[in-house]
């Protein structure tokens, strides 16, 4: 009786390790999801996706795409995602809202697990669909010429075959096996919807024919030309064909095309305000505070220039969408009494940047891991299209029922 007890709790205990050593298996293969409370992630554990993006709500900074998976096109379901609140968007080499990017458009992505499920602002995914993975909510946001820029990369023109105003570009892109992009030889389609930069000016396909570059018919050796290029959907999207939506035939058309992104983006973050993690408070007396906060990356570098000590500032309490509630009424005025540079090589979203901002009454809305919008002295205290702001608790979480029929 005494050897059989001793068995039977031999057993239990083999059988206690295994479960443990199981769920301990189960948890490791669990994909990552970031903190609720918006701490910078590792990037290193975000997943990345290729799509073209097929709908956009810009005002609560979420979307779909329709990913790029080989054999899934009529029977696929779309990736519905929403940017992290401090999500970088780059759109043709400078910093961008989704407000920017045609519908069409082909985008890279890194994404995680939502931090907080029950309050996702789309719909939880189960992972059982390859063509919409758990992975939702996105840091990172690109179109192809900002992911070949920051890699410094481009597409090179091998051929063009031109035939009664429509025609093909065979081109190529050395990219390793499971990089983010796109890459190898492939063959786009070109006509006259696709646009042509060369310097400053804006081409059709019959003005490089006029002018001699490509042929009227036939085919032309294009011997390795360096262009960038914005890919935009095919018919045969399915077997991972693409359109050209635009060229850049040199870099002086690329960098015209980032700096008129760069000036959309400065604009909008001028009357938006710089968007900041709240780091810690530091109180004084009779409400009285110190706020330090980070300010999120990938912005433009001039916006962060114009963050100075002394100067005074406008604090707004923001939601994660990012959207303020009356940011130019309910903001609370102050000073910047420091800036520091407390990183040279932050995570992404991150700025590496921390700012200390006296205020004379504490808002409710200023709290350690809360979202909040900043205005230094010389950018315009104006408040949003009432659309973008927070007018109710609806507005604060919203729904992902505006996706389920999607």
């Amino acid at each position: 009786m005494r050897r059989l007890i001793e068995r039977n709790a031999l057993t239990k205990l083999v059988l206690a390790v295994c479960t443990l050593l199981s769920v301990s298996t189960l948890r490791g293969e669990e994909p990552f999801r970031p903190s609720p409370d918006n701490q910078f992630p590792p990037l290193e554990e975000a997943k990345a996706y290729r799509g073209e993006l097929v709908f956009v709500d810009h005002i609560n900074r979420r979307g779909s795409l329709r990913l790029h998976v080989d054999g899934h096109y009529h029977e696929g379901q779309l990736h519905h995602f929403a940017m992290l609140p401090y999500g970088e968007i780059f759109y043709r080499g400078a910093p961008a809202d989704l407000r920017d990017i045609p519908i069409g458009t082909v985008l890279y992505g890194r994404f995680y697990l939502p931090p907080d499920p029950k309050t996702s602002a789309v719909p939880n995914a189960n992972g059982n669909n390859v063509t919409a993975p758990r992975e939702n909510h996105a840091i990172l946001l690109e179109d192809g010429p900002s992911l070949c820029l920051r890699e410094g990369k481009a597409w090179k023109l091998k051929e063009v075959n031109f035939r009664g105003g429509e025609g093909e570009l065979v081109a190529s892109l050395e990219r390793p096996e499971g990089g983010d992009g796109l890459g190898g030889e492939h063959k786009f389609t070109i006509d006259s919807s696709t646009r042509i930069w060369r310097g400053r000016e804006l081409l059709g396909l019959n003005d490089l024919v006029a002018d001699g570059t490509w042929p009227t018919n036939g085919s032309k050796q294009l011997d390795g030309q360096a262009v960038q290029l914005a890919l935009g959907w095919h018919p045969r999207y399915l077997y991972q064909q693409f359109h050209v939506a635009d060229i850049w035939l040199d870099e002086a058309a690329m960098k015209v095309a980032t700096e008129r992104q760069r000036g959309v983006h400065i604009h909008h973050i001028h009357t938006r305000w710089m968007p900041a993690r709240v780091e810690t408070i530091n109180y004084g007396k009779f409400g009285h505070a110190t706020v330090t906060a980070t300010l999120f990356g990938g912005m433009d570098e001039s916006l962060y220039a114009d963050f100075k000590p002394g100067i005074s500032a406008k604090m707004a309490a923001a939601e994660n969408t990012l959207r303020t509630w009356w940011q130019d009424h309910d903001g609370m005025d102050g000073k910047i009494v420091a800036v520091e540079k407390i990183e040279e090589n932050p995570p992404l979203g991150s700025s590496g940047i921390q700012i200390q901002f006296e205020v004379p009454l504490i808002l409710e809305g200023f709290r350690p891991g809360r979202v909040a919008r900043i205005r230094p002295q010389n950018w315009p205290n104006v408040k949003p299209p009432m659309e973008e702001c927070v007018r109710n608790q609806d507005d604060r979480w919203p729904s992902p029922e505006i996706f389920q029929k999607r």
